[in-house]
């Protein structure tokens, strides 16, 4: 039987602490005992202590659920090269564990949380509750049950004390922050910690999110590939969230259709995440596997509206002018945008074609104009290249200081193509972002299609 999760901050961050000094002393243990061994008896250990560092990771970052789960959700989606290729898959295998198999919290703790938060018996509430959860997250599990009209819904479930103990991670985050600007450079600290910390309590309410996911399915009702479930706003509290049921086929059994199924769900995906910023200035900031589902009808309906970023007009347009001068391979352009923003603080450090090179590795996947097939080691790359100490743009970027809200841009773009990266979907990318950089008009079916349903929904 599962325990909760550990609510003091002392407790979690010791846990995290053995955490990274378990990793550190393996890796240490792992150079000397390797002194003497031939090439064969080295890499079978290596290979060994990779996947016991797994297990550590999914045993102890699982069995917190709270923000630092966050970590093995991000590892699990992308190969970042961390362990030898060998035993690479067993891995991302092992640490898949913490996206879709969380260790599971008994239902009597489950059951108080939801008394407690509807302030009436389940059986008062639902017609049917299936007590069995059908899916886990970083803070939560997912019921399924049924109302007395007959709709048949998901009921999104906090896990007990969840909200204290992400908090302990988010005081435990800000110790570790101190000394990010040297793992890390180009990041604000102070302000990426604030931003941190409002989008996680965000997470928390999940009334927050119910207004934001009913905003969203009237957004998209009548859409033709794109599905949101509603929300049911009157059953909805801080710890549970009650919406529609998507019956779908999950991500795993997308990436095992035919190539064009995986190349049209993966164009949905790319225009969902990463158009909807220039579409409404907004854009859902949470991508992975567990929040993408195939429908019989052949929309993808999306899922998870807990992390969801708005931002300001200005902010969007910067966006959208550095893209596009960076697409246009225009150095000059790119490098007076991000300094004239505070993003150079020291624009005469970089010179612009530094600048463009860049930003060309970490998102040249869409600003190639090519079609392009994208693979976990593409994603990998583009993740190196924006934050790894490995990347040859580490030393010149340490003088770009990135402001939060475009940092979570980035992220949602990098954990999308993650997943376009598992479903190996191929498409010109580049082509379909000039929609939302440069305003030209759609060169794929879906674009036109999306088009005109937009157009339609213009007040006339």
């Amino acid at each position: 039987m599962a325990k909760a999760p550990p609510r003091s901050r002392l407790v979690r961050g010791t846990a995290l602490g053995r955490l990274a000094a378990g990793q550190v002393l393996r890796q240490a243990g792992g150079k000397v005992a390797a002194l003497g061994r031939s090439s064969e008896e080295k890499r079978r250990l290596l290979d060994r202590r990779a996947l016991a560092a797994a297990d550590q990771l999914v045993s102890v970052l699982g069995g917190m659920k709270g923000a630092a789960m966050k970590l093995g959700q991000l590892l699990s989606v992308l190969d970042l090269d961390l362990v030898p290729e060998s035993v690479r898959p067993e891995f991302r295998a092992k640490l898949a564990v913490l996206l879709a198999q969380a260790p599971a919290v008994p239902f009597c703790g489950m059951r108080k949380v939801i008394e407690g938060d509807l302030g009436a018996p389940i059986a008062e509430v639902f017609a049917e509750f299936d007590e069995n959860p059908i899916a886990a997250a970083s803070i939560g599990q997912v019921y399924r049950a049924r109302l007395a009209d007959g709709r048949v819904v998901a009921v999104k479930v906090q896990y007990p004390g969840i909200g204290t103990a992400v908090r302990a991670d988010l005081k435990n985050l800000a110790l570790f922050l101190r000394l990010a600007p040297n793992i890390f450079p180009g990041l604000e600290m102070d302000s990426l910690a604030t931003e941190i910390r409002l989008r996680i309590e965000e997470e928390l309410d999940y009334r927050l999110e119910a207004r934001t996911q009913h905003d969203l399915a009237a957004r998209f009702a009548g859409h033709p590939f794109i599905a949101v479930p509603d929300s049911v706003g009157e059953l909805c509290g801080e710890r549970v969230l009650v919406t529609e049921f998507v019956d779908g086929l999950d991500f795993d059994g997308i990436a095992e259709q035919p190539r064009p199924v995986r190349d049209r769900v993966g164009e949905i995906i790319y225009r969902f995440y990463c158009g909807s910023l220039f579409h409404t200035g907004d854009f859902p900031g949470d991508p992975h596997p567990g929040n993408v589902l195939l429908r019989p009808d052949g929309r993808v309906a999306f899922l998870d509206f807990g992390l969801f970023k708005r931002m300001s007009r200005e902010s969007v347009e910067l966006e959208r002018t550095v893209l596009r001068a960076a697409a246009d391979g225009d150095a000059e352009q790119v490098h007076a945008r991000m300094a004239a923003a505070g993003i150079l603080a020291e624009p005469a450090r970089i010179e612009p074609d530094e600048v463009l090179a860049y930003i060309e590795d970490a998102v040249g996947w869409y600003l190639a104009d090519a079609e392009i097939e994208a693979t976990p080691e593409l994603a990998a790359e583009a993740m190196i290249s924006s934050i790894d100490p490995r990347s040859p743009h580490y030393r010149k970027m340490r003088w770009q200081y990135l402001p939060p809200e475009h940092l979570f841009a980035r992220r949602a773009e990098l954990y999308a193509f993650g997943l376009l990266g598992r479903l190996r979907a191929r498409g010109n990318w580049h082509r379909i972002a000039r929609e939302w950089l440069h305003g030209e008009e759609p060169v794929t079916e879906l674009g036109r299609v999306d088009a005109k349903w937009r157009a339609a929904q213009e007040p006339r």
